[in-house]
């Protein structure tokens, strides 16, 4: 009975889940009441609180739910790459990628109030990984050291809120990818010729990877 109870609690709190993603794509959470969010997912108001604190707990657990898929996917491209400039171009490739497959999720994730931006953030680690090691291998500029994290994060939330806004095509979004990476490498302290190569194979991966 145990466990059937365990799966029933974790049902309804996907079902909330669920709906807080498909209600943040018309509203800020600001705007949506705890109200709506249980008539849509079509539990008992007493059931939200179950679940979480108040709604700044519940968009922590939605923002926490979908950065962990979205640093999966990452973890599993970047699996056999060694260089940590395209580790750093293979994660932004891949939130590219999850813009244009995920848009519903993706506007849910900009639009919740927690977004994780501390370099010490559990995840976070793989960037701040990849950034230090691309300074101690003199790649990048010692002030990366500091705000590469935050510099790096914000480029890929912008591009991923681009995409998700405008609904761009595949071939748009790749073009928009090699941009910003050249921009962002160099921004960083990369060389351009690496950082051009770079951005160059990062958006042929996105421009042939499958949509489905």
């Amino acid at each position: 009975m145990a466990v059937l109870t365990g799966k029933r609690a974790a049902r309804t709190r996907q079902s909330l889940l669920a709906a807080g993603f498909d209600l943040l794509v018309d509203r800020p959470l600001d705007a949506i009441p705890i109200d709506d969010v249980v008539s849509a997912a079509g539990v008992a108001k007493g059931s939200f609180f179950n679940h979480f604190v108040d709604k700044g707990g519940f968009a922590t657990a939605m923002a926490a739910e979908i950065r962990l898929e979205l640093e999966a996917r990452i973890s599993k491209a970047n699996d056999d790459v060694g260089d940590p400039l395209a580790r750093l171009a293979g994660g932004m490739q891949v939130a590219v990628e999850f813009a244009l497959q995920e848009r519903k999720r993706t506007i849910a994730l900009l639009r919740s109030s927690s977004s994780a931006t501390s370099q010490d953030h559990p995840l976070n680690q793989g960037v701040k990984a990849d950034i230090q090691a691309s300074i101690s291998a003199g790649l990048l500029r010692k002030e990366a050291a500091a705000t590469g994290v935050l510099f790096w994060l914000g480029l890929c939330q912008v591009m991923m809120a681009n995409i998700a806004e405008h609904n761009i095509t595949r071939s748009a979004a790749a073009g928009k990818l090699h941009e910003m990476l050249v921009l962002g490498l160099t921004g960083l302290g990369a060389e351009e010729p690496s950082a051009k190569k770079i951005a160059h194979h990062a958006s042929q991966i996105l421009l042939t990877s499958s949509t489905t």
